[in-house]
């Protein structure tokens, strides 16, 4: 039987849509949301727009006011971190769960990934950067087949996809370009041990080069 790919839904593009804006920046923190505009811009009706933001309010990434204004929600150092806390406890424990389970198809598509990754960043190219490194955890979570900490962790990382929305050199890309090439390096010589301790310790570097960062209303606390 030819399998086929279900279209989207108007309210799942939108949602889409803006989500990927968000967490590559091109909506920044504080912007306005307005239905008619963003209908307008999208090409869509207003109702799929406004069961997309509250979707996407649902998520973290808008913040709705008493007075009903929706803006692009913004994210401090403190929410940076525990966002980070948050990740690693699932990653992880989805890594840990999935690692004994890769195949050699696994580990090549691994490989893929981590290949798309580097050469994006090299290119500047933030988002495809974003999607090909989140693709390399997903692979050894859902080896795992926990399909409902893999949904939780997706939640998490669209957010924490917003803190590599930038400069393709920043600081905070360092722990999971050197962390990932040694993780596979190590799966790829049967270090299953040894890669899940590597994999943890990304999240260790990454925190620490957020803790590092200084962030947009916060100079005047460091």
């Amino acid at each position: 039987m030819t399998s086929f790919e279900v279209p989207l839904t108007r309210r799942e593009a939108v949602v889409r849509r803006l989500r990927q804006e968000i967490t590559a920046g091109q909506l920044p923190a504080g912007t306005v949301l307005k239905d008619a505009e963003l209908a307008a811009r999208l090409g869509v009706s207003i109702t799929p727009v406004r069961e997309a933001i509250t979707q996407l309010a649902a998520e973290g990434l808008v913040d709705v006011a008493p007075n009903r204004t929706r803006k692009v929600a913004g994210l401090t150092q403190k929410s940076a971190l525990e966002l980070v806390d948050v990740m690693e406890l699932l990653a992880c424990a989805g890594f840990a769960g999935g690692v004994d389970n890769l195949t050699d198809e696994h580990l090549a598509r691994l490989r893929t990934r981590y290949t798309e990754y580097t050469g994006a960043l090299a290119r500047g190219d933030v988002t495809t950067a974003s999607a090909a490194g989140a693709d390399f955890s997903t692979i050894v979570v859902m080896a795992n087949g926990n399909r409902e900490l893999q949904s939780m962790l997706d939640l998490v990382v669209v957010r924490v996809l917003r803190m590599l929305a930038m400069e393709s050199h920043s600081d905070s890309w360092r722990p999971w370009v050197e962390g990932y090439g040694e993780v596979l390096e190590l799966l790829e010589r049967g270090d299953r041990a040894g890669a899940v301790a590597r994999y943890r310790r990304i999240y260790v570097e990454f925190r620490a080069a957020v803790e590092r960062s200084l962030w947009p209303g916060e100079a005047g606390d460091a």
